[in-house]
């Protein structure tokens, strides 16, 4: 059976977990969401109602991070995997997400300051600086860290894409500018409609 990933396309966790499958060559039947008119298909798998969700036969991954891994061990052709120990990813699931939280949606958070979150997610960014110096975070090709984080330094800079790139160091710039501009992300960023009960299976990568 042929596992079945929903999906939602500018959802950075299912962008990540998009790039692991479009890396590993694991095929899987692809289903676009729409985050307002979940499909009950959808909910009575996700134990969270939230995406990216794998559906492995009579086993879910629903944390993206987790599809993921599981992907990436089945093959690992990139050697994404080749990285050594790290918190970066934790520290950016977790600080970094929640000062980008703060600062995109900062009408729904009157009690916190959007310019001092936004300075928090610019400043973990910098830090970064030195170790991009082949390009990548850990070295001249990317990493699992590299696809696991980029896509929430996506979203960050989208905020005000003309701020972050007069505010960014130069590093960390061209290594997100890379990945905007690459096929890796071209791929797994094609608009799809959203799936519906009945629907031609869409085969992804």
């Amino acid at each position: 059976m042929t596992p079945i990933l929903y999906s939602f396309r500018r959802c950075p966790y299912a962008i990540r977990a998009r790039l692991a499958l479009a890396s590993s060559g694991v095929r899987v039947e692809l289903r676009e969401v729409v985050l307002r008119d979940k499909p009950q298909a959808f909910l009575d798998v996700s134990p969270s109602a939230t995406v990216p969700c794998l559906v492995l036969g009579d086993s879910v991954l629903d944390e993206s991070f987790d599809i993921m891994e599981w992907a990436l061990e089945q093959t690992d052709p990139e050697q994404l995997m080749a990285q050594p120990d790290s918190d970066l990813i934790a520290r950016f699931d977790g600080p970094f997400k929640q000062a980008l939280d703060l600062t995109k949606y900062a009408v729904r958070h009157p009690d916190s300051d959007p310019e001092a979150t936004r300075a928090q997610a610019m400043h973990m960014l910098a830090e970064l600086e030195d170790q991009l110096g082949d390009g990548w975070l850990f070295g001249d090709q990317p990493r699992l860290a590299d696809l696991a984080i980029l896509p929430f330094v996506r979203q960050f800079a989208m905020i005000d894409k003309a701020r972050f790139d007069s505010e960014a160091t130069p590093r960390v710039s061209a290594w997100l500018n890379d990945f905007l501009t690459s096929d890796r992300l071209a791929n797994v960023m094609q608009k799809r409609a959203a799936w519906v009960v009945g629907d031609a299976p869409t085969l992804f990568p």
